[in-house]
C-alpha cells in the first residue's frame, strides 16, 4: 500500500465481544486489520475475499462476524 492510498470505504467487524476488526476499501483494495495486532494483513481483490481473510484471522471456531459500514 502506498502512503499516498485514500480509504473509500470502511467495514467494522464485530464479533460476541465486540469489533475484532476493520475492511477498509481503498484503490488498491480492500485492507485487512484486526484490533488484537493493529497492522494491515494485506489487500484482497474483492470485499467478499477481505471478509473471508479476516474471519480465517479470527480465533479457531468463531462464528462469522457481523460487518457494519461505517
Amino acid at each position: 500500500m502506498s502512503t499516498s492510498t485514500m480509504t473509500r470505504q470502511t467495514w467494522v467487524a464485530f464479533g460476541p465481544a465486540g469489533a475484532v476488526g476493520s475492511i477498509h476499501r481503498t484503490d488498491d483494495g480492500f485492507l485487512v486489520k484486526m484490533v488484537s495486532d493493529g497492522r494491515f494483513r494485506g489487500v484482497y481483490p474483492t470485499l467478499n475475499v477481505a471478509k473471508g481473510a479476516l474471519h480465517a484471522a479470527m480465533k479457531p471456531g468463531s462464528d462469522w462476524p457481523e460487518f457494519r459500514e461505517h
